[in-house]
């Protein structure tokens, strides 16, 4: 709000000074056509006009009362003393030349005055001695209502224009406010589900896998692999409840880096013991080293997880095969078994392993997972990433 407000009041002083210099010159100019002004006139009042651009031009970077006296004073005077001798008659020539500077040379003034209700004092005073300038030099009463037109007009628009564009401000303010807050406010929230949802998926990809081994007594794993699962898995559920267990939970860092560093401790080694460990044989061809960013790193390891545990839980064959590929742009993963397969189709919305585990997660870092499967032809995941 502070910034705003300073950005307003800037707009408005240099909105004055823009206004006020470029009618003070137009008058000026008009006062300097020869034969308009007397010599002697000329002479006094140039210097009133020399005080009154310096001070417009000085209103720009500064909003002093003391300036804005001075410049309606100047402008005043310089109203005065063209009207000189007071018995002639002022001649057309000299009224339309005072016409700019009263309507508007000294009402840009308002720019500044508007705001604040001890400034408008001076902006009445200064509109009521323009205008009681501008009504003396009239010969009759014709020329009087217009020239009252003309500088009430002048004086009106400039004082609206600054009165509005004051008010706007803060209003504006106050709206980027409240969106700025339902901004922050829905950005919590999804931060808050995306939390939610990762760690969903960590529980159902590790927690939720040993507690079904163990359901179904550990066939086929050690008695100390189990000790170990269940150790990497406590280590898990309490980097979640700490919030520090994924990339959702910290500011991702987009730095490159190789497969055996990651925030979630999740390496391509540490995939291949813990399957070592769970009783299924793989295969590794290709390329043993990536290098990812550390949230796209995350994202492929724990995809790449979650589609052996499930060729050790549903394909009925205790092996698979797991080739790392990659090119300029994108690093691939294709998980191969020889197991029963199965419909396509029968993969539903509810499966959270494939849907949220695997296809949901990749699509979060702009990967993509395409699955080909058949009963008992087997089945074939392609994961792939980009890589930067």
């Amino acid at each position: 709000m502070d910034a705003l407000t300073r950005e307003r009041d800037r707009l408005l002083r240099r909105s004055a000074r823009m206004i006020g210099l470029g009618s003070t010159l137009v008058s000026l100019a008009c006062f300097l056509v020869p034969g308009v002004l007397e010599t002697d006139i000329l002479v006094a009042v140039i210097p009133l006009f020399l005080v009154l651009i310096v001070v417009q031009i000085l209103v720009g970077t500064s909003q002093s009362i003391l300036l804005v006296l001075a410049g309606l004073i100047a402008g005043c005077a310089i109203l005065a003393v063209v009207q000189v001798p007071v018995a002639e008659e002022t001649s057309a020539a000299i009224r339309g030349a005072m016409a700019p500077l009263a309507a508007a040379g000294l009402s840009s003034f308002a720019m500044v005055l508007v705001m604040e209700r001890a400034r408008a004092v001076v902006l009445g005073l200064g509109f009521a001695a323009s205008l009681t300038l501008m009504l003396l030099a009239a010969p009759n009463p014709d020329a009087a209502a217009r020239a009252a037109i003309v500088v009430t007009f002048g004086w009106g628009i400039v004082t609206v224009f600054a009165y509005w564009l004051g008010a706007s401000v803060p209003r504006a303010a106050r709206r980027i406010s409240s969106i700025g807050r339902a901004h922050r406010a829905e950005r919590r929230a999804s931060e808050t589900e995306a939390q939610r949802r990762q760690g969903a998926r960590l529980l159902h990809d590790t927690v939720l896998a040993t507690l079904t081994l163990l359901a179904h007594s550990g066939v086929g794993v050690s008695a100390e692999s189990m000790r170990q699962q269940a150790a990497d898995d406590a280590r898990l559920l309490r980097q979640l409840r700490l919030g520090v267990a994924g990339p959702q939970a910290t500011p991702i860092v987009y730095t490159s880096e190789p497969v055996s560093e990651t925030p979630l401790g999740t390496t391509l080694e540490s995939v291949k013991q813990r399957f070592g460990r769970m009783g299924l044989e793989v295969a590794w061809h290709g390329t043993g080293h990536v290098l990812l960013p550390s949230e796209v790193l995350d994202a492929f390891l724990l995809a790449l997880s979650e589609c052996l545990e499930n060729v050790r839980r549903h394909s009925g064959v205790s092996n698979a095969h797991v080739t790392i590929t990659e090119d300029e742009t994108t690093v691939r993963a294709m998980v191969t078994d020889q197991g029963v397969g199965f419909v396509l189709d029968e993969v539903g919305e509810s499966s959270l392993g494939f849907k949220e585990s695997i296809v949901g997660r990749l699509k979060e870092v702009g990967g993509n997972a395409r699955l080909f499967s058949a009963p008992g032809a087997g089945t074939t995941v392609v994961l792939e990433v980009p890589r930067t």
